[in-house]
């Protein structure tokens, strides 16, 4: 439910619930009047009128990203859900942790799909076009150390904990920018965030 959704993300200290409504009508209307850059709604139900008011937000608030609610895992979203512009869908009964990981995972700009999500459909759609752990080849101090980022530690701190040089430390996140093709800090959080390497917290 809409309650209850609010009531496991008001849990999490770096997410805010800016308002909740019960149909895509009040979502179109409370959008208007408070900014937002996450929306979560529920496409499932049609009599919610989701998928109608998602295709509007999206034509006046481009940059706001959406993450579509369904019942479980159909082919018949997928297309549909692209070609409208979500970022993302989760099955609604997902456990708290994916939910917050999806939320997390749009803010930054990545695009989220549910655990047990269509991996034929993601491939072709290329939701995710980040190059996938095996593929960057990470060091297991590389990874140590992306690790540590992630957790908002400085360069001098996290050469302590490894007890190595911060000179060191420079190396492997510049080592890590390149190899992950990340653009700065936000990018490498995002990298650890959809490869799993850490848990959205």
């Amino acid at each position: 439910t809409v309650d209850g959704i609010k009531a496991l993300l008001s849990r999490e200290s770096d997410i805010t619930v800016v308002g909740n409504v019960d149909n895509g009508t009040n979502a179109i209307r409370a959008i208007r009047e408070q900014e937002v850059d996450v929306l979560a709604i529920d496409i499932s139900n049609p009599a919610l009128k989701g998928i109608e008011a998602a295709q509007e937000i999206k034509k006046s608030h481009p940059k706001i990203k959406i993450l579509a609610l369904i019942m479980q895992d159909d082919e018949k979203y997928f297309n549909r859900i692209m070609d409208i512009g979500f970022s993302g869908y989760i099955v609604k009964n997902s456990e708290r942790e994916e939910l917050v990981r999806a939320i997390k995972m749009l803010y930054l700009g990545q695009n989220y799909t549910t655990n047990s999500g269509n991996k034929t459909f993601i491939n072709q759609r290329s939701w995710t076009s980040e190059k996938s752990l095996d593929q960057a080849q990470l060091t297991k101090r590389e990874i140590e150390v992306l690790k540590l980022i992630t957790e908002e530690f400085r360069n001098h701190e996290i050469a302590e904990k490894l007890f190595v040089s911060t000179r060191t430390v420079d190396t492997h996140r510049r080592n890590l920018l390149q190899k992950l093709e990340a653009k700065n800090t936000a990018g490498l959080v995002k990298y650890a965030l959809v490869n799993g390497l850490v848990e959205a917290y």
